[in-house]
């Protein structure tokens, strides 16, 4: 071939590559030039009510989405994700939202979105995760979400969804799990092709949430008639027969089973791997006890590879926590309580665990199941991509100043959840950095709460038995046992300092240069205005001078001496918002001035309980861990 027949060949490939890029690229492109899913996503903007800006980077005049936040691209640049969980989002959301043809997921839970589900999800035929739950979603469900027949996850659990169930969900053949759970459904439910679903909660067909039909595990049966499939046995053949090939087949499936179990033995110990089966463990079936899961304890043993050392995500006082994955690929965090079999009888730890479940919040970390033996109690949590606020503080990249008053605000909504707003309300009596969990988008999730009455049970005196972490504990539990909401809100006085500074409690205390005067020093330090001591040197200076005092003053009001002077986290949440942060500083200098100075102690003594490493604070010392 010539050089210039090459020239000409190489010429007319480039040609063709143009054109096909050209093709690609007119193929997202609406008539007047505009990128069609650029177009479908600014009116999902445009429907939203966004308080904390985080659509704020989605640009009508892009050429393409993929650099927005939450929004997932493919290797072709085609729009696959739409992920904004917990971002406070309301308004509606726009039937636009069918343009995204190529979505596979869609993560819009715990928001406070409302109106209507579109119907035109129904024409996103390569969706296989759709979230919409815990939000204000009214209406019918709409039938053409039988449409999506890649669609393995479902959750419109918690919304106000009313209606009949449409009977298209049946055509859903590859879903794994349904949750339609905790609306106002009715009707007849259709036959779900899922072996996990759960639609308890919607009064008209679950007045008491304990009917067969409102959650299980459920498998769709071949046939009804057995006489209309080809295996069917034809009707004149003898009685006598039947029998004996019934009993040929069973005598033939158990030998089948012995000798692939001996296989497997066989396989198992040629290759070193361990055996996991616990003789202990009575479970043999998945059982729900409400939303939650009861694993057997071979699953969890096996999802974390026998509770390997390599799989740890933190330590604690309650036990060790470990990373997870189910055998249907769900990542999940699995705590290992300490001392199991001494946590109670059964009936009591499967009450308690209940009572734990009831606080369903999105600044709460859900509990997802649990699992009961004679000599084990496992927990299992959702597992939180960001670690805790605690190792975050210490990790790369720092968090920035926004984030830090977002984990606060989300905290203290958390704590406020559980203290007035959850039946029967919960005292955390261990709130620090390191209970405080970070999802995906480094929303603030509280965990651990709860779980010192669940081990307490062991403890004759549990009115007196102290648990909670050096530091972090308010004088008057550590002297007398007795906690209450101000214990944690005294807890979580602390947890802002932490987020200022960057540091451990006992960490920034020493700063002080003396023993138990952590406090005065930070009140110290905003008297003489010198606040920028304070901050996380990693910060680099980019805070905002005014939150930050803010943020201290709340931090000073939570830790007074005594707990009546403490606001309620209500008032907490209030101040972080900015409403009534000044009356209430004010307040307290007022009473602060009028003390009987030569009666009252010196703010060093009384604190000297909170940073004394006596035997007593030893044993105390992290006696609730991460996770």
């Amino acid at each position: 071939m010539t050089a210039m027949a090459m020239r000409r060949r190489e010429v007319g490939l480039y040609f063709v590559a143009c054109l096909w890029l050209l093709t690609t690229v007119n193929g997202l492109l609406t008539p007047k030039g505009v990128n069609f899913e650029v177009q479908a996503l600014m009116g999902i903007k445009a429907s939203l009510d966004d308080p904390h800006g985080v659509l704020e980077n989605w640009d009508g005049d892009a050429v393409d989405p993929c650099s927005w936040t939450m929004v997932t691209c493919s290797s072709e640049s085609l729009v696959i994700g739409l992920g904004t969980p917990s971002q406070n989002l309301s308004g509606t959301l726009s039937p636009t939202i069918g343009n995204l043809t190529n979505l596979q997921t869609v993560l819009l839970q715990s928001n406070n979105i409302t109106g209507p589900i579109p119907a035109e999800i129904g024409k996103l035929s390569k969706l296989h995760t759709l979230d919409l739950s815990n939000n204000f979603f009214t209406g019918k469900i709409p039938s053409s979400l039988g449409h999506l027949r890649n669609l393995e996850y479902m959750r419109l659990n918690n919304n106000s969804l009313s209606g009949e169930f449409p009977m298209s969900l049946a055509n859903m053949t590859q879903l794994v799990l349904l949750d339609l759970s905790f609306n106002n459904l009715s009707g007849p439910v259709p036959r779900f092709p899922t072996k996990t679903f759960s639609i308890s909660g919607n009064p008209l067909i679950c007045p008491t949430g304990s009917e067969p039909e409102c959650y299980g595990t459920t498998l769709m049966p071949m046939s009804m008639n057995l006489n209309n499939t080809p295996t069917a046995q034809p009707a004149d053949r003898p009685k006598s027969h039947q029998v004996a090939l019934a009993f040929g087949s069973s005598v033939g499936s158990v030998s089948l089973i012995i000798l692939v179990f001996g296989l497997f033995l066989w396989w198992r110990q040629r290759n070193n791997q361990p055996t996991f089966f616990d003789v202990k463990d009575r479970q043999h079936e998945e059982v729900s006890l409400g939303n939650l899961r009861k694993f057997q304890f071979r699953e969890l043993q096996i999802s974390t590879n026998n509770f390997s050392n390599k799989n740890i995500l933190g330590k604690g006082g309650f036990g060790n926590v470990y990373k997870g994955i189910l055998h249907d690929g769900t990542v999940v965090a699995v705590k290992r309580l300490k001392d199991g079999s001494a946590s109670g009888g059964e009936i009591q730890f499967q009450t308690e665990v209940e009572m734990i479940s009831l606080a369903v919040h999105r600044n709460l970390l859900r509990l997802y199941g649990f699992c009961m033996t004679p000599t084990e109690r496992l927990l299992v949590y959702p597992y939180m991509s960001n670690g805790s606020v605690a190792s975050r503080l210490k990790g790369k990249p720092v968090l920035d100043w926004g984030t830090r008053k977002r984990i606060a605000l989300g905290a203290a909504r958390g704590l406020l959840y559980l203290h007035e707003q959850c039946d029967p309300k919960i005292i955390h009596r261990d709130v620090k950095a390191a209970n405080i969990l970070l999802d995906d988008y480094c929303e603030a999730v509280v965990g651990d709460f709860g779980l010192a009455k669940l081990l307490d049970h062991q403890d004759s005196h549990v009115t007196t038995a102290v648990r909670g972490t050096v530091g972090h504990i308010a004088p008057e539990y550590l002297s007398t046992g007795q906690s209450s909401d101000k214990t944690d809100v005294f807890g979580f006085g602390i947890l802002l300092l932490e987020l200022i500074t960057g540091q451990r409690a006992l960490e920034f205390g020493k700063a002080a240069n003396q023993k138990g005067a952590m406090l005065d020093w930070v009140k110290k330090i905003h008297q003489e205005k010198k606040l920028e001591m304070l901050v996380d040197k990693d910060l680099k200076g980019n805070y905002d001078r005014i939150e930050l005092e803010e943020m201290v003053q709340v931090a000073l009001l939570c830790t007074q001496y005594l707990p009546s002077q403490r606001p309620k986290m209500y008032e907490v949440v209030k101040m972080l918002e900015g409403d009534g942060l000044a009356e209430s500083w004010e307040a307290s200098q007022r009473a602060e001035a009028t003390k009987s100075k030569p009666h009252e102690f010196s703010s060093s003594d009384r604190y000297s309980d909170l940073t004394d490493d006596s035997s007593l604070l030893v044993q105390a010392m992290e006696l609730s861990g991460p996770r």
